[in-house]
């Protein structure tokens, strides 16, 4: 899980240029390159459209290539060229005129990295990637890519060798790696502590555990910003009682997304060694079906010690979240973040694309939009809309699980986890896909980062108009 082999290699003078150029610039280039070239990119019609490859070549062989841009501005872009350079040579990111970059190299960088993933425990890839000179990129780009290649990693293994147990070892693998205090809950004191995690998890032989760590960072004091991160780790998700149909369950093991999302982004925070102190919780735990499972019209408790109904054994996942936010946010932290694959009605509304998200602060709702706009890494918040709050109503206990109306099912999820979360707790809700269908620049098909760089840079930013607020 640590050992990702990022496509990156030291200075190279071997290296050959790949220059990244817009339309507008292509000019620029052609008056650059040698008399050969020009003639070259003239006769084949380059234009620097989107995505548009052309491999330079002299009487010694290929000595560079130009990569159009388009009018994209995404890094992503650049995902596109690990598996279509040459592998057999090293290569350098270059401008259009060697001159100030049309492009910010660390997001260029970034974006070759994403490109080049590859989930390849079980199955050899048909080539490796092009390697990369990037002895210029700032330490924080190789952290990035490292942290969502390893998200990427534990989404993409299948749930027969990530049950719960081995869910919250990779947990405390991260903890112990970073100097952090790590925390597992499990068994007798589970069921006590965690209610509704354990009533999830019954009906699974593999046992349900809580695991996570507690971290601050070397510059960080006693009233440093605590930031709470809370995952939805569940590992295989059968839809319980309220069983799946069967192409509905062949995406079920990343049902863990959002606890390795979450991973990923502590990992990140850690790595930076940001001043903050940084408290950590998933929920591990596999909703089965068995005679031990809860039923539909099951009542369970809770941690915050309100009684829920089980409307849907579906909707497991907020049970889960439920626990963990009621423990995170009576630490009283500045920010407390949960991450989730929780609605197939919030990808009904916003597609796979764009994460869903719920706050209680706008403040802090917009510092991520700003944030996963300039990083690229969408989200779009929906509304805690009060009028729907009555449609968790229950005859038998607290709350229902689930709504009474067919309506609004990411809102809905979203209203219920807000009741486990302390008063005037800043709190954010990422209703995540954590995945990509197709294969597309910088996003291969599998498990997806999703709201990684928005989330961290969101804090980064934060931390630094603290430290200016005191100077």
């Amino acid at each position: 899980m640590f050992d990702e082999a990022l496509p990156l290699v030291s200075a190279d003078s071997t290296a050959r240029p790949v220059y990244a150029v817009r339309p507008g610039e292509l000019a620029a280039l052609l008056a650059s390159l040698p008399e050969g070239a020009q003639a070259q990119l003239r006769d084949i019609g380059f234009a620097a459209k989107k995505l548009e490859l052309t491999l330079l070549s002299d009487a010694d062989g290929i000595n560079g290539a130009v990569f159009g841009l388009g009018d994209d501005a995404s890094p992503l872009l650049f995902g596109d060229l690990p598996y279509r350079l040459p592998a057999a040579l090293p290569w350098r990111l270059a401008d259009a005129a060697e001159g100030a970059s049309s492009f910010d190299m660390d997001a260029a960088v970034l974006g070759y990295c994403m490109g080049a993933y590859r989930f390849r425990t079980f199955k050899k890839v048909p080539r490796e990637p092009a390697s990369l000179c990037a002895d210029g990129a700032a330490a924080l780009t190789k952290t990035l890519a490292s942290s969502i290649w390893m998200v990427r990693d534990l989404i993409n293994t299948p749930a027969n060798l990530l049950g719960p147990a081995e869910l919250a070892d990779a947990v405390l693998a991260l903890a112990a790696r970073h100097g952090a205090a790590p925390f597992r809950v499990e068994g007798a004191a589970l069921a006590q502590d965690y209610p509704a995690v354990a009533a999830v998890g019954a009906g699974s032989q593999r046992l349900p555990v809580v695991a996570g760590f507690s971290w601050r960072g070397s510059a960080a004091h006693d009233d440093s910003p605590l930031i709470a991160l809370c995952g939805k780790g569940v590992v295989f998700d059968t839809g319980g009682y309220d069983i799946k149909p069967a192409d509905g369950m062949l995406k079920m093991k990343k049902d863990m997304g959002g606890a390795a999302c979450v991973l990923g982004v502590a990992r990140a925070l850690m790595q930076a060694d940001l001043p903050l102190r940084l408290l950590v919780r998933t929920g591990c735990v596999e909703n089965s079906i068995s005679g031990h499972a809860m039923r539909p019209s099951d009542v369970i408790r809770t941690r915050r010690g309100l009684s829920v109904e089980v409307g849907n054994t579906d909707a497991e996942g907020r049970l889960v979240l439920a626990d963990l936010l009621a423990e995170a946010s009576d630490a009283h932290p500045d920010l407390l973040i949960d991450c989730a694959t929780l609605t197939g009605a919030a990808r009904v509304a916003l597609g796979p694309d764009l994460v869903t998200m719920f706050s209680n602060s706008d403040d802090w709702a917009q510092r991520l939009i700003t944030s996963g706009g300039e990083r690229h890494d969408p989200l779009w918040r929906l509304p805690l809309f009060d009028g729907y709050d009555a449609y968790l109503e229950s005859a038998v206990a607290d709350i229902n699980n689930v709504s009474s109306k067919p309506f609004a099912g990411a809102v809905t999820a979203a209203l219920f986890m807000r009741r486990f979360v302390a008063r005037n707790t800043p709190w954010i809700h990422l209703d995540m896909y954590a995945w990509s269908d197709t294969t597309r620049p910088g996003r291969p098909e599998g498990g997806d980062a999703q709201g990684l760089r928005a989330i961290f840079f969101a804090i980064e930013r934060y931390l630094a108009e603290l430290r200016e607020q005191k100077t």
